[in-house]
């Protein structure tokens, strides 16, 4: 028979993450290099042309190749940046992991937005909608503006889906959104 119980109280306080800065840093640098490399690559194969002077006026105007290339390229530099920031980081945790690859992801996009304005017309494509130079009364102006930020942000968004999944990779754990396994995690710690 049992006569004495002892309860334990653990109170639920949030603990912050800890965020290497380090290989959050390389995280971002690693995709932004890519971001650089593949445009290297779309321009030498021709596939970053869009419109006009490079300013996206027309969805039709968008060749199979440059949506590849946006498309692929995002997703691709996404999980480079998400897997180096991870592995760097040495964690081993799916959820430290994304953490790792998003803020990877959130400083990368940074200085590619502060690098495209100033001199985002000359990247050409969805970037060069981050120029004051597009602001303008003109019609033809002004579509090719929103065009380019409805896949400006199509296209950062998909690297930070990227970004996620190549820092999953990265840790090791299995890629299953359901049934989190508690005692696998608590050994892994």
């Amino acid at each position: 028979m049992i006569d004495h119980v002892d309860v334990i109280v653990v109170e639920d306080v949030p603990r912050p993450w800890p965020i290497s800065w380090g290989a959050a840093w390389i995280g971002a640098l690693a995709g932004l290099l890519a971001t650089v490399i593949f445009g290297l690559v779309a321009v030498g194969l021709g596939a970053q042309t869009a419109g006009v002077e490079g300013r996206l006026a027309d969805w039709d105007d968008v060749g199979l190749w440059s949506l590849v290339f946006a498309v692929f390229g995002a997703f691709l530099v996404g999980v480079i940046g998400g897997w180096s920031a991870a592995r760097s980081a040495g964690i081993r945790r799916a959820e430290s992991a994304i953490l790792h690859g998003v803020v990877a992801w959130l400083i990368g996009t940074t200085l590619f937005l502060f690098l495209s304005a100033l001199g985002g017309g000359a990247i050409g494509g969805w970037a060069a909608a981050f120029t004051p130079a597009l602001v303008g009364v003109d019609p033809a102006t002004a579509e090719a503006a929103r065009n380019g930020a409805i896949a400006g942000a199509f296209v950062l968004l998909l690297g930070l889906v990227g970004s996620v999944i190549g820092a999953w990779l990265a840790s090791g754990e299995p890629m299953r959104l359901g049934g989190w396994d508690r005692e696998r995690a608590t050994a892994r710690r």
